[in-house]
Order: C-alpha cells, then sequence, then structure tokens
C-alpha cells in the first residue's frame, strides 16, 4: 500500500482564474497611501471603540499587546487590481475589542492617524472577520504598511483596511469614509468588483 491516498494530488495552489474579476497576482507588497506615512511610537499609540452613545472603550499598546491574538492567512486584493494570496498577520479580532461594547450600531467608521477614515457595515468587522494587527509575516508591521497597527479586512478590498488605525466610532447611520467620498464604491465587494460608486 502506498503513503499517499490514490487521487491524492496535494495542496491546490489557486490560479489566476481564481482570483476576484479583474486582479492579478503579485508577490510584491506594494505601498500606496492617500498622505504621508504617520510614525508613531507605540507608546504614543492608542486605539479606541467609541459606542453611538458616546461611552469610549480603550487600549494603550501595552493593554492591545495583552489581549489575546489571532494569525490569520488571508489573501489581500487591492482596488488597483493586484492581489497577494496567503498573507501572514498577528493580530486581535475585532470580536474581542467589540465584545463589551454595548451598540444597537450598524455601522462604524474607522479612523487613523493622519485623518484617514473608511466606512464598514459594523456585520463586516464581527464573526472573525477582522483584526486589529500588528505584525506582517512574523516581523512587526513596518510603518509603510500601516505599523505600529492597521485594521484588516480581507473579504473586501484592501482600502478598507485602514492603515494607522487608532479608533472605530459606532454609528446607526452609514457616514463615508475619505476614499467613498470621492466616488469609490461604499462597500468594496472584490468579487462584484465594487470599485467606483454605481459598481
Amino acid at each position: 500500500m502506498g503513503i499517499v491516498s490514490p487521487g491524492f494530488h496535494g495542496r491546490r495552489r489557486k490560479s489566476a482564474a481564481e482570483l476576484p474579476p479583474g486582479q492579478y497576482l503579485t508577490n510584491d507588497f506594494p505601498v500606496l497611501s492617500a498622505g504621508p506615512t504617520p510614525r508613531l511610537r507605540e507608546d504614543e499609540w492608542e486605539f479606541t471603540v467609541t459606542a453611538e452613545s458616546g461611552r469610549e472603550h480603550r487600549w494603550t499598546w501595552r493593554e492591545f499587546l495583552d489581549l489575546p491574538a489571532e494569525t490569520p492567512k488571508v489573501d489581500i486584493h487591492c482596488v488597483t487590481k493586484w492581489s497577494k494570496l496567503g498573507t501572514e498577520w498577528e493580530g486581535v479580532s475585532l470580536d474581542v475589542l467589540l465584545a463589551d461594547v454595548e451598540t444597537e450600531a450598524d455601522f462604524a467608521l474607522v479612523h487613523s492617524y493622519g485623518g484617514y477614515t473608511t466606512n464598514l457595515p459594523l456585520a463586516d468587522l464581527l464573526e472573525g472577520q477582522a483584526w486589529i494587527v500588528h505584525r506582517y509575516n512574523g516581523e512587526e508591521l513596518a510603518p509603510e504598511h500601516g505599523g505600529p497597527a492597521r485594521l484588516l479586512v480581507p473579504h473586501l478590498y484592501f482600502w478598507k483596511s485602514a492603515k494607522w488605525v487608532r479608533g472605530i466610532r459606532l454609528t446607526t447611520e452609514n457616514e463615508p469614509g475619505f476614499w467613498e467620498s470621492a466616488g469609490y464604491h461604499d462597500y468594496g465587494d472584490p468579487w462584484r468588483e465594487q470599485r467606483y460608486q454605481g459598481d
């Protein structure tokens, strides 16, 4: 009897045909930003979740690192049409950060150091779909990629994964963020090619 079962061909690698429409594979990690890269020391970093009631939940860098961490391995897709497969991160699930937050909100407006914002349905941040990450490929997240910490929402176009994240404000009504106000799609599903308003 052979070591490998009949019909077993190993783990199948995704092909370009399995990418979202209009995307191409890259091994690089392109750097695209809407402004200058903020340079934050970890002792300056703070993350805040603000409920629609105004109640705030805050974590310093040390408190954030003390939370249970996960190591998601995910594919990422940029609106500029590149995709990178099997990226490895480390961070804290939004399920953990929002566990004690009392809210009736349906939406979230994410804020970054440097002034960037992006909006998402709150449901897209829960149930293991999103993280605040601080490590990439086993190393501290570089500033040009959003370090010390960024949002990671891999099922949406990468502009939704805000770099240099500093907080999330929960809202009962949807408020467009930076790129959404400039004509980008409000949701940004790469499998439906939701790049711009009207897509």
